[in-house]
C-alpha cells in the first residue's frame, strides 16, 4: 500500500502544492510560462500514470461494504457528474485552462456553479470511495476528490489576481457551492442558456460507461 499512498500525495503535491503557489510564480519566474507548463505537464502526466500503476497492483484491503440500494444511488450521482462536465467544456468556462468568459457575461452553467469541471471530479471521487469501500480506493479517489476541492478557491485566487476584471463580474453572480448564488438571489437558472447538449451527451456517456464498466474496469458499477 505503500506505493499508492506515496503516488497518491505526490499527485495532490504536484497540483496543490505548485499549482497557484508562490512555487509557480518562482517557477515561472526563472523558466519563463511557456517551458513551466510544458514541465508541470510531463510532471502531471508522469503522476497519474504512476497513480494508476499503484493502484492497479495495490492490495485491495475491505473497510466497508456499500449496499446494493447505495450503490444504485451512487450510480445515479454519477449522472449530473457527467453533466457538469460536458457543460464545462461545451461552453465558456472562465476558471478552466485558458477560460475565458462569454461576451454576455455569466451564462448558462456558470450560473449554477463557477467550477462545473472540478465538481465533476469532485463527485466522482466522492462515489467511488463509497462504492469500493476498499483502503486502496480512497487513496485512489482521495487524491483527485482533495484536488478538486482545493483546486476551486485555488483557481478562484489566480483568476481574481490574473484578470480582475473578469473577477470582478464573475465572482458576484456565481459560486463555488452549486446553485449557491441562485439561493442567495444573486443570480438564476437558465437551463435554455445550458441547452440540450450537455444533458443529452452526459445521459448517453453516463448510460454507455454504467453498461461497459465492467468490460473497462473490471467490476460492477450497480448489482447485477
Amino acid at each position: 500500500m505503500f506505493p499508492l499512498t506515496l503516488a497518491s500525495f505526490l499527485w495532490v503535491g504536484v497540483h496543490v502544492g505548485i499549482a497557484g503557489t508562490r512555487v509557480r510564480a518562482a517557477l515561472v519566474a526563472r523558466l519563463s510560462e511557456r517551458w513551466f507548463a510544458l514541465a508541470y505537464s510531463v510532471l502531471s502526466v508522469g503522476a497519474i500514470i504512476l497513480l494508476v500503476q499503484a493502484w492497479r497492483v495495490a492490495p485491495a484491503v475491505q473497510l466497508w461494504f456499500a449496499p446494493d440500494w447505495l450503490r444504485w444511488l451512487l450510480a445515479l450521482l454519477m449522472l449530473p457528474a457527467f453533466v457538469l462536465f460536458v457543460a464545462s467544456v461545451s461552453g465558456p468556462n472562465p476558471t478552466a485552462m485558458g477560460g475565458k468568459l462569454a461576451e454576455a457575461g455569466v451564462r448558462g452553467i456558470q450560473r449554477v456553479t463557477r467550477h462545473p469541471m472540478l465538481w465533476s471530479f469532485a463527485t466522482w471521487g466522492v462515489v467511488h470511495i463509497i462504492g469500493k469501500g476498499t483502503l486502496s480506493g480512497a487513496l485512489f479517489f482521495g487524491a483527485f476528490l482533495v484536488t478538486a476541492l482545493v483546486g476551486m478557491p485555488s483557481i478562484d485566487a489566480k483568476l481574481r489576481a490574473r484578470d480582475p476584471a473578469t473577477w470582478a463580474r464573475l465572482a458576484p453572480a456565481t459560486s463555488i457551492l452549486p446553485f449557491g448564488a441562485i439561493l442567495a438571489g444573486r443570480n438564476r437558472l437558465d437551463l435554455r442558456e445550458i441547452g440540450w447538449v450537455p444533458p443529452v451527451v452526459g445521459l448517453v456517456a453516463w448510460a454507455a460507461l454504467l453498461y461497459f464498466h465492467p468490460v473497462i474496469f473490471g467490476w460492477p458499477a450497480v448489482p447485477g
